[in-house]
């Protein structure tokens, strides 16, 4: 298994969407330089919110991570798929740190907010991605998931303005009051995403029962 780890990390590397996750990554700074290209200098409402649609753009890349045209020929290495949906993770994660980094560093520093909440708040959304295109794996033959674990982010993202009450505040600006609960929150959002992913992990039951014509 030690051996096998490293010699998949070329051709893992080489399919990954890499396209896909740049479109994504230069639309989110795009989203971010614009205000600044104009002239426009945004208070720290706005820069929150462009830091937010940033992350949600990023994480509708990320969406495709697990896409695999290979899927179906692949499915029986030894390593087995929680392996190898790590082993995309760790390839792509020092690539978004430093996009993350980027973006932060485009927001003018006086209406930056404290780049730790905001961070957790980009954590969440691509743990979100990740864990529907985890589940959309198990739960679907479809060698491509990322269109549906797409969809559903951007469901998760359109609703979720709706569904939060006064208990359970999400979207606030740094000056609220509410700025410390609301980051409670997205830590339970955090653990409950990586949670679902986890379990979605394994291998669909009964995919690699024995035939009666195959010892088990």
């Amino acid at each position: 298994m030690r051996g096998v780890i490293p010699a998949l990390v070329v051709p893992v590397w080489r399919t990954l969407p890499w396209r896909t996750l740049g479109a994504a990554g230069a639309v989110g700074l795009l989203a971010v330089r614009l205000p600044r290209l104009s002239g426009a200098h945004p208070g720290p409402w706005t820069a929150v919110a462009l830091l937010r649609s940033a992350a949600l753009a990023f994480a509708l890349g990320l969406a495709f991570l697990l896409d695999d045209p290979a899927r179906h020929t692949t499915t029986p290495v030894p390593t087995g798929r929680a392996a190898r949906t790590a082993l995309r993770v760790a390839l792509v994660a020092p690539v978004a740190a430093l996009w993350w980094t980027a973006v932060l560093l485009l927001v003018p520093g006086a209406h930056r907010p404290p780049a730790g909440a905001v961070t957790l708040e980009a954590g969440v959304t691509c743990a979100l991605a990740l864990a529907a295109a985890t589940v959309a794996v198990r739960r679907t033959d479809d060698p491509r998931p990322g269109r549906p674990a797409a969809t559903a982010l951007l469901t998760i993202a359109l609703l979720a303005p709706l569904a939060v009450s006064d208990r359970w505040v999400l979207f606030v600006e740094p000056r609220d009051p509410r700025w410390a609960t609301a980051h409670e929150h997205w830590a339970w959002l955090l653990a409950g995403a990586v949670t679902v992913g986890c379990l979605a992990l394994g291998e669909p039951l009964g995919r690699f029962r024995p035939t009666a014509d195959q010892p088990a």
